[in-house]
């Protein structure tokens, strides 16, 4: 976001009528404008569905500000682009690197263990402006998804502006010096600005289609919307035109089409791509309007009020999101509930506001109006010290949160290697009783930091076909003489654990057939782009065939319905989808393949809880974060099909009693976390969960089990 307030110096040859230089009141007003709807919509995402169309709005602003200053003075040599970072740094750092190192320290002091590694991370990458690449990573990760919200989550934006800064005038400026070679510098920068504007936007269109997810947060799919206001400024200073007809009335259809963004675009639509023209094309036919005439929207966006808040905008962007993060969980720590509530929310804007116009007075304007950094490399050493300490708190948050997960590692392990130990699932045992390492059965063993991070091996060993579903890895564990195939998404692969510890006991060989966020079904189902639900169905035709026809002895499979099936929503999909897979468990059974098919674990997701975050922030009453079978219940098609097949060679085997024990689904038994994220089992629980799984497989009478 940008907010750099405009200065420019009037053209001698524009006419008096139509001023697109000096100070742009109705500019001011647009950042009002556009954080208020990015304030509104964090505070009331369901009302204001479509307000982080404010961001768009900023990024318009921003390339028509840089763009029309690097016109009128382009820069000629190293030293200039120099001169314009240093203005930048000056002008933006200071409050931004601010906001980071409070984020970070009250992170430590209020914000659960669970989330300080990942913040941490994010704070380093926020404090070098390229966080947005990494939550484009982060938002294609299917077990990402349920992660808590990051309260630097908002600096996305910053760093796709701050890298249009970095490159933006040395693209301007090369585009003079080729321009005034040939003797037409403004035919050039137009046209370069034009091409990039081109390429970007067809690049967007394309890739929001592609990868939805990704495509939100790069810089590539948003470089047309920055150059959209480099195109305005190029036509307001290069064709001067003495009046745009009906000018004021663009102005107004603007903002109309600002304001129906804000509430006719969703959330679930691919975003930026065409959509994005609306907020976009709406801003430029603002700044484009002429602001003079009387019925201009000039007065509306120059009311006092309104001109404040767009002179304190960006600090405003910059405070209110760490609020609405953190606000939650100091409320936790102080016993009253995390849930924001009318009075919650008046409160956090009321802070950003106050914050905003202080660190714009005492941070802001100090650094840029001050003559100590007057100098371009006294400017750029403060930058470097200044991004280092940020750095270095990201970084000790996340050496802190790894020493945690380290150290709780190795005391589990010491644990699971002892034969009389009481840990996680061996409490459900019958012989727990009278056991005396199950006396501190409810002392918490597992760090929730540890937890989030205790998944089985098929993550780090790289098992998991992933969207769009071309790769289809095959891990082994185990060397027996029994062949097991382990089939599935994310709900079969949290099993693996459990299976290894009991590899060696039934001579096993266990080969996975993993996909995340993809079901083994011969029905299609709704993900992200078409190409994803056709990589997914040819996945589930090849390991259909490969696993029926690769001469395995047995076939253990559990899945999660993780997304509707194609055209359905979710109440069709429950009636359709055990179709999907009933020819799939039938073609193992006529195979002569021993089938176990696991129901699905109760599903915390379904009640929005995050096991480890909810366990790190009530551990004194962990009742908070546990349920009933019935509010944690989850359709399982998988299951419902399988009840249909009569056959001695199919068997189901139902894990419910082994997380709701009397009736209760816990977060934490014998001391252990039960989930490391909204839905999946952690390894260490999985693995203690052996000798359940070891008499149902046994109760089931198949050979390869016997």
């Amino acid at each position: 976001m940008q907010s750099t307030t405009p200065v420019a110096e009037n053209s001698p040859q524009r006419a008096s009528e139509f001023k697109p230089s000096g100070f742009r009141s109705d500019i001011q007003g647009l950042r009002a404008l556009a954080v208020g709807i990015v304030l509104l919509y964090h505070l009331w995402p369901d009302r204001f569905v479509g307000g982080f169309v404010g961001v768009d709005v900023f990024f318009v602003i921003s390339g028509f500000l840089i763009t029309s200053h690097l016109i009128k003075s382009p820069p000629q040599s190293w030293g200039d682009v120099a001169k314009f970072w240093a203005r930048r740094v000056r002008r933006l750092l200071p409050a931004s690197l601010l906001v980071l190192f409070l984020v970070g320290i009250a992170t430590f002091l209020v914000a659960p263990q669970s989330i300080w590694a990942d913040t941490g991370r994010q704070i380093l990458s926020a404090g070098l402006y390229v966080v947005n690449w990494d939550f484009a990573v982060s938002s294609v990760d299917y077990l990402a998804a349920d992660n808590a919200p990051s309260p630097v989550q908002h600096f996305w934006s910053l760093s796709v502006e701050e890298q249009f800064y970095f490159v933006w005038p040395m693209i301007i400026g090369l585009a003079f010096l080729v321009g005034t070679k040939f003797g037409k510098s403004k035919k050039i920068v137009g046209l370069t600005v034009l091409g990039i504007f081109l390429a970007s936007f067809v690049f967007s269109v394309w890739y929001t289609a592609a990868e939805p997810a990704m495509a939100y947060f790069i810089t590539p799919t948003r470089m047309w919307e920055l150059a959209t206001g480099g195109l305005v400024a190029v036509f307001v200073l290069y064709v001067r035109p003495e009046r745009l007809p009906f000018s004021s009335v663009l102005g107004w259809i603007g903002l109309a089409g600002i304001v129906a963004a804000t509430f006719l675009i969703r959330a679930d639509m691919p975003f930026p791509g065409y959509i994005a023209l609306v907020p976009v094309v709406s801003t430029a036919l603002v700044i484009l309007a002429d602001s003079r005439g009387r019925a201009s929207a000039l007065p509306l966006l120059s009311l006092r009020p309104i001109r404040f808040l767009g002179d304190i905008s960006y600090s405003v962007y910059l405070w209110h999101w760490p609020l609405i993060v953190l606000v939650p969980y100091l409320s936790a720590k102080l016993g009253r509930s995390e849930s924001l509530g009318v009075l919650d929310n008046i409160a956090i804007i009321s802070v950003s506001i106050i914050a905003a116009w202080a660190s714009t007075t005492w941070v802001e304007n100090r650094f840029r109006k001050s003559s100590f950094f007057s100098s371009s490399k006294k400017t750029f050493a403060f930058a470097a010290i200044a991004m280092a300490l940020v750095a270095a708190l990201g970084f000790s948050q996340m050496v802190v949160a790894n020493t945690i997960v380290e150290e709780n590692e190795d005391k589990l392990q010491a644990q699971l290697d002892d034969p009389g130990s009481c840990l996680g699932a061996g409490i459900l045992l019958p012989d727990a009783k009278d056991n005396p390492n199950c006396e501190d059965k409810d002392t918490l063993q597992m760090e929730p930091a540890a937890a989030k991070k205790d998944k089985s091996k098929a993550y780090a060993d790289g098992c998991w076909a992933s969207a769009p579903y071309r790769s289809k890895p095959e891990c082994t564990y185990g060397d027996g003489s029994k062949h097991v195939a382990l089939v599935g998404n994310s709900h079969a692969g949290h099993w693996l654990p459990t299976l290894e510890r009991l590899a060696d006991k039934h001579d096993l060989t266990i080969t996975t057939f993993l996909a995340s966020n993809c079901s083994i079904s011969t029905l299609p189902q709704d993900l992200s782009t078409p190409d994803e639900t056709k990589g997914c169905q040819d996945y589930a035709d090849w390991v259909s065939k490969r696993t029926t026809e690769g001469g395995f002895d047995a076939v253990i499979t559990s899945e999660r319905q993780s997304t509707p099936l194609e055209g359905m929503n979710w109440d069709e999909t429950e009636k359709k989808a055990p179709e999907g897979h009933r020819d799939i468990l039938q073609s193992w059974v006529d195979a002569d393949l021993d089938v176990v098919v696991v129901r699905d674990t109760p599903y915390p997701g379904g009640a929005d809880i995050t096991v480890p975050d909810c366990v790190a922030k009530h551990e004194d009453d962990l009742e908070q974060c546990s349920g009933t079978p019935e509010s944690w219940h989850w359709m399982d098609p998988l299951a419902v099909s399988a009840r249909t097949i009569d056959s001695k060679k199919l068997s189901i085997i139902y894990p419910q009693d082994w997380f709701c024990p009397d009736g209760r689904c816990e977060p934490v038994i014998g001391g252990v976390i039960t989930y490391f994220d909204t839905a999946h089992i952690t390894a260490t629980y999985a693995q203690t969960l052996a000798p359940q799984f070891d008499a149902s497989l046994r109760r089931t009478g198949l050979g390869t089990f016997k």
